[in-house]
Order: C-alpha cells, then sequence, then structure tokens
C-alpha cells in the first residue's frame, strides 16, 4: 500500500487560525501523502498560511461553499491519478491521529467510502449541539431506510474514498450540505460503504455552516436532495 497516491482535501473559509497547524500536523505524519487545500474564496489569510504550513493551495475566486470545494478536490485528484482520498475540515476539528484509520479500509479494496464517526468512539472531545444531533440521527435512519446502510455520522467531513467514487465525485457532488446526499449518491453507484471510529475536537476557528433555524433548512433540503437521487438511474 506504500506505493498507493492520496490526496488529502481540506476544504477552507477563512480558517487562517488553524490551517497552518493543521497542515504542518498533517505533513508531519504524512509526508508522503499530498496536501490539497482548496480555498474557498476566503477574505483573511487563509491561503496563506496553508502555503506556509506546507500545502498545495487551489483559491477558488469565490465562495462555492464545501461542495464545490470538495469537487474541486475531486477533479484534480482524477486528472492526476491518485489512488485515494480524504477529506478533513479545516478548523483542526478532525483529528489527523486517526486518518489512517479512515484510510486503510480504502487502500485495501475493503470499502469505497469509509466515514469517521465521532459517535462509535470514546475519545472524542467535542459534543454537537441537541439540534444538530436531530439532524444526525434524522438522516441516519433516512439512509439506513433507502440504501441499507445504518451510518451513525452521516454528516461528517471525515471520510476517505478510492478510484471508483473519486471518477464518480469529480462529475457531479452535492453543492450545499453535501455529505449525507453523498452517501445516497456512492449507493446508487454500488459503493461499498462503511464507518471508523475518530477522535473530534473543538474547532480551532471558523464557524459551522449549519447553525440555530438553518438546522431545520439543512433537514428539509437535504431530504429533498437525498429523495430525489433515489429516483435516478446509474449512467
Amino acid at each position: 500500500m506504500n506505493d498507493k497516491k492520496v490526496l488529502i482535501m481540506i476544504p477552507a473559509f477563512n480558517e487562517a487560525r488553524a490551517i497552518k497547524l493543521l497542515v504542518s500536523d498533517i505533513r508531519k505524519h504524512y509526508p508522503s501523502f499530498k496536501v490539497l487545500v482548496i480555498n474557498d474564496g476566503s477574505s483573511d489569510s487563509t491561503a496563506q498560511e496553508a502555503h506556509l504550513g506546507g500545502a498545495q493551495v487551489v483559491s477558488l475566486p469565490y465562495n462555492l461553499g464545501i461542495g464545490g470545494a470538495i469537487q474541486t478536490g475531486y477533479k484534480l485528484a482524477l486528472r492526476d491519478g491518485y489512488d485515494a482520498t480524504i477529506q478533513i475540515d479545516g478548523d483542526a476539528q478532525h483529528d489527523p491521529a486517526f486518518m489512517m484509520d479512515v484510510l486503510n479500509p480504502i487502500l485495501n479494496g475493503k470499502l469505497d467510502l469509509c466515514i469517521g464517526s465521532r459517535f462509535l468512539s470514546d475519545k472524542s472531545r467535542f459534543r454537537s449541539t441537541f439540534l444538530r444531533r436531530i439532524g444526525i440521527k434524522f438522516f441516519s435512519v433516512l439512509l439506513g431506510w433507502l440504501t441499507g446502510h445504518f451510518v451513525t455520522d452521516p454528516t461528517s467531513g471525515y471520510r476517505a474514498t478510492g478510484k471508483k467514487l473519486i471518477s464518480r465525485f469529480a462529475a457531479y457532488y452535492p453543492i450545499d450540505f453535501p455529505e449525507p446526499e453523498a452517501i445516497q449518491i456512492a449507493n446508487r453507484y454500488g459503493a461499498k460503504i462503511g464507518e471508523i471510529p475518530v477522535g473530534m475536537r473543538k474547532r480551532l476557528g471558523g464557524t459551522s455552516s449549519i447553525r440555530y433555524f438553518a438546522t431545520f433548512y439543512y433537514m428539509i433540503k437535504v431530504t429533498l436532495a437525498i429523495l430525489i437521487d433515489t429516483l435516478k438511474h446509474k449512467n
């Protein structure tokens, strides 16, 4: 597995406070992996700090949202022939110590999509809000009912993919709040989907994109997107 090409994708919007420390930590422990920071139209020094940490940086001309940023990463991974990608947040909430745990099922061919779940681990030092936990449980049940994959943490952005999904997600990836819908898309293409326990930390910078009343908008929007996707055919 040492010859596998792995791209670490970090979407970042105004994460200047955390991104250098995060990238430096990743490069120290995983020097053979390329670190790509997708600077999603930040108005602060995110791009400069990511460069200082040792990352390759792609700066989008304006804020596309996490889905657009991640699809940019998948397009580059497909173009450059990567065997696997792993996505983590730019706020350092995802602990890089668990990166190989998430990657290994992809690298050894056991899974096509591996999700890092904070709910399977007793090492998480972060607890989401009550409303957020309701939304997570809702999508867990909905996706389990639709796909047969009962994922405990469907909104987790700590996830790895193999070649089968890199090409699919490069062609299309959900734009807004994409994580649950991406699971449905992966299922539609017959992907092997699973979870691995990971520890989560309190964010060092930025703010969550899902807050307060936006939680209800998020639930309605993503539910409709998932249901619509179930009507699509593989192509």
